[in-house]
């Protein structure tokens, strides 16, 4: 079974967002996305396993106005359709397909969670040109790494909390951190994730190996890793995995925030995404941030 659905209440909540819906096809799928506009550099933002596009509204507002903030809803979420595959090759080749079709010129990538996994790949492919990613608590786990850390029944049950109609104060009991106003997204938006897409995704992130792709990103596509200080997902050992494999990339641990590093500490880590997609960074400071990484 894979339902999934919108009530009018999450409906409306686009009317609030100032962007337009855009839309792209890949493989007969209609993808939809959410374009901030403007005439900055454009930025695809790539959400996580249970993140429509809208519930990263709060992300693409701090960004606008340097760049064009463009969230993307992935396959078997939000507006957009199912898909009939969601293995990371399947959602990196709609990733390019938005870039293409929406006219996206070497945009940057920022993804979270299964997002930066797909941001990975896309880099790795090389099949759109790229200005850089930023890469955002990517999902650790893999072959003989150990699960990942929060389990598909977890996710099951709050699909099936939203399903039967969840509200923020509900959502407040797993994080009782988050802004008020992302609870209330999440509780009227995830009833618009597929069942077979989050657990597909899931399988996904003990079936397929990051560390497959990550050490393979181009010394042309400049890259930062971007996590949670106290996140499970990307534990220190695995942020040293990451210098270690690409000793390129910028690492940049946010504090205070676990695995949902914009909801976690809103402040500090727009403030550290926007420093980071401003500037890309010189090979001589990559050593000495990387080494700030884990103080």
């Amino acid at each position: 079974m894979n339902q999934r659905s919108l009530t009018q209440p999450a409906l409306a909540d686009l009317a609030d967002i100032p962007a337009r819906s855009r839309w792209a096809h890949h493989g007969g799928l209609r993808l939809h996305a959410l374009d901030y506009g403007g005439d900055g550099v454009p930025v695809l933002i790539l959400p996580g396993i249970t993140s429509p596009a809208v519930t990263m509204d709060f992300v693409a507002r701090a960004l606008t106005g340097p760049v064009r903030p463009v969230v993307l809803d992935v396959r078997g979420r939000g507006l957009s359709d199912d898909g009939d595959s969601y293995a990371l090759d399947d959602y990196a080749a709609d990733a390019e397909a938005v870039v293409e079709q929406l006219g996206l010129d070497h945009p940057l990538l920022l993804g979270h969670s299964m997002g930066a996994r797909i941001a990975t790949v896309v880099a790795v492919r090389a099949r759109v040109p790229l200005r850089g990613t930023v890469i955002v608590d990517p999902p650790m786990s893999g072959p003989g790494r150990g699960p990942y850390p929060t389990p598909l029944t977890a996710f099951a049950n709050q699909l099936q909390e939203a399903r039967r109609g969840t509200d923020a104060d509900e959502v407040a009991r797993s994080w009782p951190s988050w802004p008020r106003r992302e609870q209330e997204l999440r509780a009227r938006w995830l009833s618009s994730c597929g069942d077979v897409a989050i657990t597909a995704t899931h399988e996904g992130f003990e079936s397929e190996d990051f560390f497959d792709w990550w050490p393979r990103i181009g010394a042309n596509t400049p890259t930062t890793l971007m996590y949670g200080a106290d996140s499970p997902v990307v534990t220190a050992e695995g942020a040293a995995e990451a210098a270690s494999a690409l000793p390129a990339a910028r690492l940049i641990r946010v504090p205070d925030a676990g695995h949902m590093v914009f909801w976690d500490n809103p402040d500090t880590s727009l403030t550290l995404l926007r420093d980071a997609l401003a500037a890309p960074h010189p090979a001589e400071e990559r050593a000495s941030v990387g080494k700030l990484a884990y103080d």
